[in-house]
């Protein structure tokens, strides 16, 4: 009889502690993920790489994104060197503008790391050694999302604007709106404006004389009314191209002063920047190829920046609709990226006329730049 009862109030315990068990075992798993839902487990292991979620390449357009700021290991970068399928897993931008210029170094880089599977304490922030400095409406941003597939290229995702806006900031500023970089990475950065600004060139040596210097061309009568069109969705009640365009209608006068205009004048703004640089520290890409070829013209872009041809025709496709290559979809996604609803607007009708005396004013422009350059991108 004493035995039993022992037995009976041993099992009575066991169910107790048993039953104590499970519930704190309950307790710990409900706190853990109450903790990881509320983002305070970031301590806990993460996954190295996050797999990019489907989205239009709309949020490219002028405006910032914070993504992985982490660049893969020696062994993976090498897979994707051999892999070009596995470029998106290591897309990069980053988003100086994204933060108030008042908000702390600490404050910023808990707000970048905010969603991000692990915070970047590996490489160093670098000056470019490369900036794509025009030309505003070129193409500029579909070459540096092109770009942005080869695992040795980290760019800043938003324009600066540091050598025509912002240059009372100091290079230090600039310097810590920079990515990351690993040995053998290109730190990059891209602001159109700066082909147009003129103390830019004298701006950029002083930082590094050394540094290498991209331009997009494009046709600057096409270019002109590219930039109309974009400045008229934003702003409706704009004068006609027509007005804007020519000082006096009939007497046919260009109006050089209308920033539109002004922009094409290549020749201009080159003889600027070849006051500080060798002509050898550019490299001029057609707009235009840049569409009907983007893998030719990514060829001769990444041959200037010494890098390993890894972007080629296995990336693009062309897209009828927007009228522009884009990128193939990428593992993971169920969408291929192109640029955003901003690219490819459709122009509105201007006088064949009006067009030609554009042409007509252009033409010696363009035929200085062909020498200059040691290009001719036949727009004539």
């Amino acid at each position: 009889m004493g035995c039993s009862g022992f037995r009976v109030r041993f099992n009575f315990f066991g169910k107790v502690l048993s039953k104590v068990s499970v519930f704190f075992t309950m307790v710990l798993i409900f706190t853990y993920f109450f903790y990881c839902l509320t983002g305070f487990c970031d301590s806990a292991p993460r996954t190295l790489y996050s797999q990019q979620t489907d989205r239009d390449y709309d949020v490219l357009d002028d405006h910032s994104r914070i993504l992985d700021d982490l660049r893969p290991s020696p062994r993976l970068r090498a897979r994707l060197l051999d892999s070009p399928s596995e470029w998106n897993r290591t897309e990069q931008v980053d988003a100086p503008e994204r933060f108030p210029h008042h908000m702390s170094d600490s404050a910023k880089e808990s707000a970048q790391s905010n969603g991000i599977p692990v915070s970047n304490t590996f490489g160093t922030k670098r000056f470019p050694q490369a900036i794509i400095i025009g030309v505003k409406k070129g193409g500029t941003r579909a070459l540096l999302e092109f770009l942005r597939i080869h695992p040795d290229v980290r760019a800043v995702g938003a324009e600066p604007h540091f050598f025509d806006r912002f240059y009372d900031r100091g290079l230090e500023w600039y310097r810590d709106l920079m990515p990351r970089t690993l040995d053998g990475q290109i730190t990059m950065e891209k602001t159109p404006s700066y082909f147009v600004t003129k103390e830019a060139p004298s701006r950029v040596c002083t930082m590094n004389c050394h540094t290498k210097l991209i331009v997009v061309v494009r046709d600057p009568v096409t270019r002109a009314v590219s930039d109309y069109t974009q400045t008229l969705s934003k702003n409706p009640g704009l004068p006609s191209f027509q007005s804007l365009a020519l000082k006096n209608s009939s007497t046919g006068l260009i109006d050089t002063t209308w920033s539109a205009v002004h922009i094409g004048l290549y020749a201009k703004h080159l003889e600027n920047w070849l006051q500080h640089f060798p002509l050898s520290h550019f490299l001029f890409v057609s707009g235009e190829r840049l569409v009907s070829d983007p893998a030719g013209e990514m060829g001769r872009v990444q041959d200037f920046l010494g890098l390993k041809r890894v972007v080629s025709d296995k990336h693009f496709y062309f897209n009828q609709t927007k009228g522009f290559p884009c990128l193939k979809k990428p593992e993971g996604s169920s969408r291929p990226r192109c640029l955003g609803k901003s690219k490819g607007r459709p122009h509105p009708q201007i006088s064949t006329e009006v067009l030609q005396k554009l042409r007509d004013f252009y033409r010696p422009f363009n035929h200085r730049f062909y020498q200059m350059s040691g290009q001719d991108f036949g727009w004539d």
